[in-house]
């Protein structure tokens, strides 16, 4: 079925609806992921809720979609833009053909679209509203989207426990993928999963030894009501934020966060690690960054650096056992060489004994 994909600064692509999904006006923030492979982690993390993803390597699909690599329940992308797709599985272990998966959720993918005129397109004008739909011409106003706290959609409800080990861990859940979660229980941790609106006398009551701020996605600012339990929480337990938990770490202790033109997204981006003064290659997801001119009086220190453009990629802080990262160390897809971040993590929560502060 012939498709086109339509971009809010008036471009416009045709293609091929490849699935069987909704396919009329399918909208969505329009993004792209530079990886070759790791669709079906990309797919299901959270962190891409509501977006329309454009996958740059030409051919997608070829292993099919597992049972073991899902982040989360179900994809929340909005639709996805490829070259080409691969409508069988080449892979023992594969469930499903990447097209089957996605007419499961009735999500639409359009094909035979010129992906590369896509990414040249945003990294010019930079991400921007977007329109999947069967209609060749459209008005512009279409291309309004609705602004809602989007993490209220995909964080969990209730508490949930899982592991029995030595550390106790709250992984507050802002739209955390599974990996996160793998991570901490292959280091000997017990962790609870809480809402992201879990007030901090509820989970001072759980009694943690650390705290894990999770990814999600959307601005950080949106959720400035959680901030003073962010802060709260930094105060008074060893703390790892990763991407969203690093932004709102930030944002909690006074700093400013902005957005990116098109954002950082794939599994190849070099970052700086001051501290071990070493380049690690890291997986990343999102939109918005912290400004390192308003570090100054929050008594954080940039400690991480995307060295493509020099953005800050991570903090730790003179006085709070804190750190964070804007990168996925949990690193699925890949690479694995920033994962000594749950390692540190979990020797700061060790020489924290158990105890809980309040600093000032």
């Amino acid at each position: 079925m012939e498709g086109y994909l339509h971009l809010s600064n008036g471009a416009k692509y045709k293609g091929d609806f490849v699935t069987n999904g909704n396919v009329q006006d399918i909208k969505g923030e329009i993004v792209f992921f530079t990886g070759m492979t790791g669709y079906q982690e990309v797919l299901t993390d959270p962190s891409y809720k509501d977006q329309i993803i454009v996958f740059t390597y030409p051919l997608i699909g070829n292993y099919g979609i597992n049972k073991e690599d899902f982040e989360s329940k179900r994809p929340h992308v909005a639709g996805v833009i490829v070259y080409e797709s691969n409508s069988e599985a080449y892979h023992y272990q594969a469930e499903y053909s990447l097209q089957d998966y996605l007419n499961k959720w009735d999500i639409p993918m359009l094909e035979h679209v010129d992906t590369r005129s896509i990414v040249k397109n945003i990294r010019q004008t930079g991400s921007m509203p977007a329109v999947m739909t069967a209609e060749k011409e459209i008005t512009i106003n279409t291309f309004t989207l609705k602004e809602d706290v989007k993490v209220a959609k995909v964080s969990e409800i209730g508490f949930k426990t899982f592991g029995q080990g030595e550390y106790h861990i709250v992984l507050v859940d802002f739209g955390k993928k599974e990996s996160m979660l793998t991570a901490l229980l292959e280091r000997d941790c017990k962790v609870t999963v809480v809402p992201y609106n879990t007030e901090f006398t509820s989970i001072k009551a759980l009694q943690p030894d650390g705290i894990l701020l999770s990814n999600g996605p959307g601005d950080p600012k949106e959720l400035m009501g959680i901030l003073p339990t962010i802060k709260a929480l930094i105060k008074h337990y060893p703390t790892l934020g990763i991407c969203l938990g690093h932004q709102l770490s930030a944002l909690a202790l006074g700093a400013e966060t902005t957005k990116l033109s098109f954002g950082h997204r794939g599994a190849n981006h070099p970052v700086m690690d001051r501290k071990k003064e070493k380049v690690i290659m890291s997986s990343q997801n999102h939109s918005y960054v912290v400004k390192e001119e308003s570090l100054a009086a929050t008594g954080c220190e940039a400690r991480f650096y995307n060295l493509h453009d020099g953005s800050v990629e991570g903090l730790s802080h003179s006085i709070y056992p804190l750190q964070t990262v804007q990168f996925h160390p949990e690193a699925n897809p890949g690479p694995s060489e920033g994962c000594y971040i749950f390692d540190e993590f979990i020797e700061n929560v060790k020489a924290n004994n158990g105890r809980v502060f309040a600093y000032a």
